[in-house]
């Protein structure tokens, strides 16, 4: 009878009708040009699911690559990185085990909770939730729908004070990283308990507001769930082509589809007919250019690496307040690391991991918004976009005290 209960609570855990028994993620060594051109030579002949970088056109020597393949072209694959002398390992030798386990809670929660990943319907529920339990510190508002017509709700939270200056946050651009939402619910909930109890917390929702996007790219969490766990973009539509999705995170116009983005509507990076052709980055970026004087910090949640990012991603170009930028996120990530060790590396976005045009950090930033960061959390490949829940509390918590650290320097350099 245990096992049974056992089996059961699996198969209700288990979110996506794809099956992906038997495939597997490596991790390939890519010494120089030669080797970037057997690996865009095998995405060509293969269906391969890039993790990082996200796709073989961002692949540069000297770096590793991590993908994903169906247990189908796993030989093949393996049989291919021989023949070319590749070194290789294998992250995940079977991704459904590793999807399985990501739900590594003894219980699963019928509500909302903050130590589990939720499923859309349920974090909307708790926006709602949230916003009507804390008046005095939450405001919700819809800033615009999604491709299928779901709200985009936008948490506004800090004590109630006429103009004060901002700080936008957004979680969930790419659909498979769930750490990411969960990351914008813990903050909310933090802010909550704190206040009043801790000094930090309370002067800064007292001298700053916090706007909250807990899920951007709704329609792409919901397939993830229902559909196929590694969804990556929008769940757009387009007159002539039967691929979905753009990729909204190469969609704003920043560089818009210069380079790192495809313009193949079939590409996991692709850039979309246009910039801001995706009604999720339009209501994002027309929120942020109405309040555009207010907010004077960006900050975008993103996974996995490890990593702190600022602009440029869309070329290999300096902000003009570069040696501010490289010190702030030096010591949000040293902060981070105070408490478990977590070692994040920083830097621009082009040199740190790889040139992305048409990314929301550099758009902010060329908005005039001059503090703006990529966040790309836990962990370095191990469980990649299946990052286990009982990691949720210990990324949450470290990344709470980056996150702090920005918006204290930020609330201290209003400009």
């Amino acid at each position: 009878m245990l096992l049974l209960l056992v089996l059961v609570s699996v198969a209700l855990a288990q979110p996506s009708t794809e099956d992906f028994d038997g495939n597997r993620v490596f991790r390939v060594s890519v010494p120089d040009e030669d080797h970037i051109n057997l690996i865009q030579e095998l995405a060509n002949i293969k269906q391969i699911d890039f993790w990082k970088p996200d796709s073989a056109a961002q692949v540069k020597p000297l770096t590793t690559v991590d993908f994903h393949v169906k247990a189908e072209d796993v030989a093949a694959v393996e049989k291919f990185l021989e023949q070319n002398e590749f070194h290789y390992e294998v992250l995940i030798s079977n991704v459904r085990n590793t999807l399985e386990a990501q739900f590594d809670s003894n219980t699963r929660a019928t509500g909302h909770s903050y130590t589990k990943y939720n499923k859309w319907e349920t974090i909307e529920a708790w926006i709602k939730e949230v916003a009507n339990d804390n008046p005095d510190l939450i405001s919700r508002k819809t800033i615009g729908t999604t491709f299928e017509g779901r709200n985009i709700h936008l948490l506004k939270v800090g004590k109630a004070k006429a103009n004060k200056p901002a700080i936008f946050m957004d979680c969930g651009f790419h659909a498979r990283e769930w750490i990411s939402p969960a990351f914008c619910q813990w903050f909310v909930k933090e802010a909550v308990r704190t206040y009043g109890q801790e000094s930090q917390m309370t002067k800064l929702l007292d001298e700053l507001d916090f706007y909250v996007l807990p899920v951007i790219n709704i329609d792409g969490y919901v397939y993830t769930w229902t559909k196929s766990r590694m969804w990556r973009k929008t769940r757009s539509t387009k007159a002539g082509s039967s691929c979905v999705g753009v990729d909204p995170n190469r969609n704003f116009n920043a560089g818009w589809c210069e380079v790192g983005a495809s313009r193949s509507p079939c590409s996991d990076t692709y850039c979309g007919p246009a910039a801001e052709s995706e009604k999720e980055t339009k209501a994002l970026a027309d929120f942020i250019r109405q309040n555009l004087s207010s907010i004077k910090a960006y900050l975008t949640i993103h996974s996995y690496s490890q990593m702190m990012l600022y602009p440029y991603s869309y070329a290999y170009k300096l902000p003009s307040n570069n040696e501010e930028l490289n010190a702030l996120v030096k010591g949000a990530a040293k902060e981070l690391a105070s408490l478990y060790g977590t070692k994040y590396t920083y830097g621009p976005g082009a040199t740190t991991i790889y040139l992305a045009a048409g990314g929301s950090d550099d758009w902010a930033y060329d908005q005039g918004i001059k503090y703006s960061f990529t966040f790309e959390l836990r962990d370095t490949g191990t469980y990649g976009f299946l990052l286990p829940e009982s990691q949720i509390r210990p990324t949450c918590e470290e990344t709470m005290l980056a996150v702090k650290y920005i918006a204290n320097y930020v609330q201290q350099h209003l400009y």
